[in-house]
């Protein structure tokens, strides 16, 4: 088991908190952040700005594939930007989240 902090844009706090609840609710993450952030990006061939909300979750490496699964059914873009990253952390930690999704 390997921890991973993973990284989602969501389109507002109703989303973010939605997606933040349900993860937690399947012992699929241990926390989720947010904050508010503006993005630029690249959408079509066009420059697109927007206001977004972004999501810091952390989980296991392990559960990648799940946490896609769950963010699938309730985002609203087609199109989700989620990003995982393997982070090192203290051994209290790794114990905190083997005991939350043991």
């Amino acid at each position: 088991m390997r921890m991973a902090v993973y990284y989602l844009t969501c389109a507002d706090d109703w989303e973010a908190d939605k997606i933040a609840k349900s993860l937690l609710k399947k012992k699929l993450i241990v926390c989720a952040k947010q904050m508010p952030v503006a993005s630029s990006s690249l959408w079509k061939g066009k420059l697109v700005q927007d206001k977004e909300i972004l999501l810091i979750l952390e989980s296991i490496e392990e559960n990648f594939d799940k946490i896609e699964k769950e963010i699938r059914k309730l985002h609203s873009h087609e199109t989700f930007v989620l990003y995982s990253t393997p982070v090192k952390t203290t051994r209290k930690v790794e114990e905190w989240i083997r005991e939350e999704l043991g």
